[in-house]
């Protein structure tokens, strides 16, 4: 008999979940049920807990959709949350108990999206091993781009330098505000409406709601000109990352330097000693296209190409993880 228990969230699984989370070494805040629930009239959960023992050893953020089950679809990664300690076996051990679970629910399909090594705060690919025995199909991948503060590429883009020189010869102000109702109903909101037709992934009231819930994690910054908002920029800090959620500017960014000024101020003061800034995705229509204004544009600060993958497992092919070890 196997010493691992698959086990369904439930409301009593709240605590312990949120404390794994906050000591695994590939789970962010994001993973918390506080983030993830947030919306959870849109998903209907299928998370799991996974137990050795009667000790917790592992978590796998979910929902199920149309009889397939999903990394948690509203959240940007998550995957198999391991701790810190877990080794190969182990962890090798857990993803074949968790898919042996879901088939044995009836579900034939997983579509999991890891957590990108950039936001591990330890050596954490063990299940992109496991996603090649299983035969596992990639479905999607995207590019974000994110700078390595630690060993940096020289910004030679003559635009930022100009943009730079506007922003002081403009002396722009650059203030981090506990309030995002401001740059959400003057800068983004607008911006997004006139350019794409569509809303921001999250409500005024969701984002401000996330904040109160993980105000260490969710950072505003709002440019000005004049006492005027002109920029802002909403931030999700993890451990090692300071991921760009939203950036926004309204039509005078050309001509203050607006955004040149934020995030040089964000890249070599707020977040020097941070490993990486995460700018985000320049990947559209699933991923399958790259919006080269905006590639070009986060380039320009020094970014660089990593990638989101989200693959495709048969829950029957658990049976590929028989003769790994010998």
């Amino acid at each position: 008999m196997s010493d691992f228990k698959v086990v369904t969230y439930s409301d009593k699984n709240h605590k312990i979940w949120n404390h794994f989370v906050q000591t695994s070494k590939n789970g962010t805040f994001l993973c918390h049920r506080d983030f993830m629930e947030y919306h959870q009239d849109r998903f209907k959960d299928q998370s799991f807990l996974i137990f050795k023992d009667k000790k917790l050893v592992a978590l796998f953020p979910a929902n199920i959709k149309n009889h397939i089950i999903y990394s948690h679809q509203g959240l940007t990664y998550g995957g198999l949350i391991v701790g810190k300690n877990a080794t190969f076996k182990t962890i090798m051990k857990v993803f074949k108990s968790l898919l042996e679970t879901i088939e044995n629910l009836g579900f034939e399909e997983l579509i999991i999206k890891p957590t990108p090594r950039i936001y591990h705060t330890h050596p954490s690919d063990e299940v992109d091993y496991l996603l090649f025995k299983l035969q596992a199909e990639l479905i999607r991948k995207d590019l974000t781009l994110v700078i390595d503060t630690k060993d940096p590429i020289k910004i030679s883009s003559s635009n930022r330098k100009r943009g730079l020189k506007k922003a002081h010869k403009n002396n722009l102000i650059i203030k981090e505000e506990s309030d995002l109702d401001l740059f959400w109903n003057q800068i983004l909101k607008p911006n997004l409406k006139e350019k794409h037709g569509v809303e921001p992934v999250h409500t005024l009231e969701e984002i401000n709601y996330l904040k109160s819930k993980f105000p260490n994690n969710i950072r505003q910054f709002n440019v000005y000109n004049d006492n005027n908002i002109v920029a802002g920029t909403t931030i999700f800090e993890t451990e090692k990352v300071a991921h760009a959620q939203y950036i926004s500017a309204n039509h005078t960014k050309q001509e203050l330097g607006s955004l040149d000024l934020l995030f040089h101020h964000l890249i070599h003061d707020v977040y020097e000693s941070k490993p990486y800034f995460d700018f985000g995705i320049c990947s559209e229509n699933g991923g399958k296209q790259i919006n080269s204004g905006l590639q070009s544009w986060k380039e320009s600060f020094g970014a660089r190409s990593i990638s989101h993958d989200v693959y495709s497992v048969l829950a029957k092919n658990h049976v590929n993880l028989n003769d790994i070890l010998i």
